[in-house]
């Protein structure tokens, strides 16, 4: 790619266009909305009066803001406020209309501001889910930390928060009816972080029910909240389940028990969410690295398409009006926010995004099964190409056609891209995903092996020219695979990762600990020779490509500690590498930070494969 002196190239500018989240709109003021937006160079929080048209912004800290929720009578903002990323703090409030709330206090930034703390009397926490109240003064809130694990509390303004839940194992707010007498709880006592069993509670803590999928006494398939029916005295919960190996909808009636089945014939992956007045509910449909929208009438149970373009539908609500708004994307085409009523619901103004190059699925025959890819290369070049292993994060996550800045900047370079869903990876169904057991990382590097081997043959990668990149999970397995598969990848980029299994193990947030002992089934204490097979630090040795690493340093989920220890041994064996340490935590929310490190990640690899 040629730029020209001066000129802003396309890849920045992708970082750099102002984009939206889909708004999300109070149910009992619904021209009242919140949504998330860069407009400012950092990601903050903004509310925006249907009526008026104006648009405000609620937050702005220097690491940014994107936790957010916007109360059901629409006149209160509650906004999650950690330090630098640490993903640890307190909920703070402030009225829709910005006006002054209470007597201003310090944010754990040291900022001043006039946004009360929301649920005075709970300490400093990881959020573990949120709830508020149509009343406009009752909230459920989540929490967990090392000390207390998960609980619960129920919160009213004026009165001393109520401890309702509690537990060692990982737990959360699933939701609160429309008339704030059930609570749901979304927990793990059984011991397996991957799959959440359901409990009913009332707002004193007395338990209603229970829902528990279990298996031959052993706990296999997971439950999710999706929400309880929006009216008044309707005791229906929507709820996900993975009885015939997948995710769908399913109605449980939490009063009398009764579960209504909806069978829905759709392949992969099915969600769903309430139309407002109870009677339909907006079906999210998720197959093959795409996405479309359903509507299902409950009284006739006929389902019917709701017209989207072809790509993939990150997100979706249903307005009192019948129209649905969705947020929709392709690998193609930059992320819009969309309406069924053919508009576009939030069009901000500035600078637009460039698009980038389709997506091409290839399916590879893997040690476990099919493997599916995706497939970004320069228009109008063949191969060999330099190309770009990408392995998402998660793990319980995957790669889609949607759009992505990151993956358009190394196309725009001259680089073919290639993202793998592993074994590991959501969107295939259940036993594709629970099949990332005991032998964590070495699983999903045989999928990745295979894809590769592929990119060679087909005459698509370079043989010589190939990297491994990630962040999160994806830097984890790029650290694991260049030790385990060093004579594969000629260099490795390894963004906020996990690089010595046992002291992350030892140092992250408490629910990511409880997710460790169910892929690796214990403890470092209980089962060391599973954490030492998974950790890239025990490779470390063999590791024979250039390395760059950025890791965030108040990063609570892959911590600072481990990193430095991986570092430490390639500095003693004089292993070349670099590392870059920011003052964010799991990522950065400001722009010119990321574009930053894209930057320092594609002068890496120009200087260590050639341009």
């Amino acid at each position: 790619m040629t730029e020209s002196k001066g000129s802003m190239p396309d890849w920045e500018k992708r970082f750099r266009a102002p984009r939206v989240s889909l708004p999300d709109w109070a149910e009992d003021a619904p021209h009242r909305s919140l949504f998330v937006s860069n407009a400012t160079g950092t990601y903050e929080l903004y509310a925006w009066d249907r009526v008026t048209g104006e648009q405000r912004q609620v937050t702005d800290r220097a690491n940014g803001t994107t936790d957010g929720v916007l109360s059901p009578d629409g006149e209160w903002i509650w906004w999650f406020d950690d330090k630098d990323g640490d993903e640890f703090g307190i909920w703070r409030r402030q009225r829709f209309d910005g006006s002054h709330t209470s007597e201003g206090s310090d944010t754990s930034d040291g900022s001043d501001t006039s946004d009360e703390p929301a649920a005075p009397g709970l300490e400093p926490s990881y959020p573990s889910g949120l709830a508020i109240g149509r009343d406009g003064r009752t909230a459920v809130v989540g929490r967990s930390t090392d000390e207390d694990g998960s609980t619960i509390h129920v919160v009213r303004t004026g009165e001393d928060p109520v401890e309702i839940y509690r537990h060692r194992e990982s737990a959360g707010v699933g939701d609160l009816s429309h008339d704030g007498s059930l609570i749901v709880v979304e927990h793990t006592e059984h011991g397996d972080a991957m799959h959440s069993a359901l409990r009913v509670l009332r707002p004193d803590g007395s338990a209603v029910t229970e829902l528990d999928d279990t298996k031959g006494g052993t706990v296999e398939l997971g439950l999710e909240v999706l929400g309880f029916a929006p009216v008044d005295g309707d005791t229906r919960l929507l709820i996900g389940h993975q009885r015939r190996g997948r995710w769908e909808p399913m109605v449980w009636d939490v009063a009398t028990g009764e579960e209504t089945d909806l069978a829905l014939d759709l392949p992969g992956d099915v969600g769903a969410e309430w139309y407002p007045d109870g009677s339909a509910l907006l079906v999210a449909h998720s197959f093959e690295a795409r996405s479309d929208l359903w509507r299902y009438d409950l009284m006739s149970r006929e389902l019917l398409p709701v017209s989207t373009p072809a790509g993939s539908v990150s997100g979706a609500t249903a307005r009192p009006d019948g129209s649905v708004e969705y947020l929709w994307s392709s690998a193609a085409e930059p992320s819009v926010v969309r309406s069924t009523t053919g508009e576009v619901v939030l069009d901000p103004p500035g600078m637009k995004s460039p698009g980038s190059v389709p997506v091409e699925d290839v399916w590879v025959e893997g040690p476990g099964g099919r493997v599916h890819a995706l497939v970004q290369k320069p228009a109008g070049v063949s191969g060999p190409l330099p190309t770009v292993f990408d392995i998402h994060g998660g793990p319980t996550w995957h790669d889609s056609d949607s759009f992505a800045a990151g993956p358009a900047a190394w196309v725009d370079h001259g680089y073919a891209v290639v993202r793998v869903n592993y074994r590991g990876s959501t969107g295939y169904g259940r036993e594709w995903t629970d099949a990332l057991k005991h032998r964590v990382g070495l699983i999903e590097l045989e999928d990745i092996a295979a894809v590769r081997e592929w990119a060679v043959t087909s005459g698509l990668a370079d043989p010589d020219r190939l990297i491994l990149t990630g962040g999160s999970w994806g830097g984890y397995l790029t650290l694991l695979g260049l030790g385990t598969q060093p004579d594969a990848w000629t260099l490795g980029i390894a963004a906020v990762p996990v690089a010595d299994y046992v002291t992350a193990y030892h140092d992250e947030m408490e629910a990511l600990k409880a997710m460790d002992r169910t892929l690796l089934g214990g403890t470092p204490e209980e089962v060391p020779e599973r954490f030492e097979a998974s950790s890239p630090l025990t490779y470390v040795d063999a590791v024979k490509a250039p390395v760059y690493i950025s890791a965030g340093v108040n990063d609570p989920r892959c911590p600072i500690r481990q990193v430095e220890n991986y570092v430490d041994r390639l500095t003693t064996r004089d292993a070349v590498h670099e590392v870059y340490r920011y003052d964010a935590g799991h990522g950065s929310l400001v722009v010119d930070e990321r574009i930053k490190q894209v930057r320092l990640e594609l002068d890496f690899a120009k200087r260590h494969l050639g341009g």
